[in-house]
C-alpha cells in the first residue's frame, strides 16, 4: 500500500513539474514572438495605407467611434469594435484624401479587415485586404493579388454606387461561389464610407 502511495505521489510530482515547465516555455515563446508579430502587423498596415491613397507626406490619425448613421450591417448591429481608424493624407499641406481602416463581422469565417482610400470627392481610390479567414480558392479571392474582384469598386462613389451584391439588388458582381464573403467585403466598404461621410471627409473636422 505504501508503495502505491509513493508511486502515485511521484507520478503527481512528475506531472506537476512537467506542466509547470511547459507553461513556462509557452510563456517565454509567447513573449519572444509577440513583439515581432505586432511589428509585422504594423508594417503591413503602413504598407496598405501607402497602397490605397496617392503619394503623401503627412498623415493625421484619429479613432472614430461607432456607430454613426449609415446602412452597413456593422453600424446597424453595433458589433465588436467600437471605433474605426481614419488617416487624413496631405501633400504639401493639401488634403489629398482619407484612408479608413474598416471591418465586417459577417464573413463566411468571421471578421474581415480592409484598408480603403477615399479621394476628397468621395470616390474610392484603392482597397487592400488586411486580414481575413475566408476559404482558400473562394472567399480569399477578395485579395488584390488573387482576383480582379476589387477593381469594380475603384473610382466608384458609394453615393451612387450600390454597395450590395447584385443578388441583393446592388451593383457589385459577387465572387463566384463566395457570396457571403462578397457581402462582407461590401459591408466593410459601406462602413468606411459612412464614417468618411459622417466626418465630412476629414477626421479632424
Amino acid at each position: 500500500m505504501a508503495k502505491i502511495k509513493s508511486s502515485f505521489r511521484n507520478i503527481f510530482l512528475c506531472l506537476f513539474i512537467i506542466s509547470t515547465l511547459l507553461s513556462g516555455i509557452l510563456g517565454i515563446v509567447n513573449h519572444v514572438t509577440k513583439e515581432p508579430i505586432e511589428q509585422t502587423k504594423i508594417q503591413k498596415k503602413e504598407s496598405a495605407i501607402k497602397q490605397v491613397i496617392p503619394a503623401f507626406d503627412k498623415l493625421i490619425e484619429a479613432k472614430i467611434p461607432l456607430p454613426v448613421s449609415g446602412e452597413s450591417n456593422v453600424l446597424k448591429k453595433e458589433q465588436a469594435a467600437d471605433s474605426l481608424t481614419m488617416y487624413d493624407a496631405y501633400k504639401d499641406e493639401q488634403w489629398i484624401g482619407t484612408v479608413v481602416e474598416t471591418f465586417s463581422d459577417i464573413g463566411f469565417s468571421g471578421r474581415i479587415k480592409l484598408m480603403i482610400g477615399f479621394l476628397p470627392n468621395g470616390n474610392i481610390y484603392k482597397i487592400e485586404v488586411l486580414e481575413h479567414a475566408e476559404t482558400p480558392g473562394l472567399g480569399d479571392k477578395m485579395e488584390v493579388a488573387k482576383s480582379d474582384f476589387h477593381k469594380q469598386f475603384l473610382g466608384k462613389n458609394p453615393a451612387d454606387y450600390n454597395l450590395s451584391v447584385k443578388k441583393d439588388g446592388g451593383d457589385v458582381d459577387a465572387i463566384t461561389a463566395a457570396t457571403i464573403s462578397s457581402r462582407a467585403y461590401c459591408d466593410a466598404v459601406q462602413t468606411a464610407y459612412d464614417v468618411f461621410i459622417s466626418k465630412g471627409g476629414k477626421n479632424n473636422e
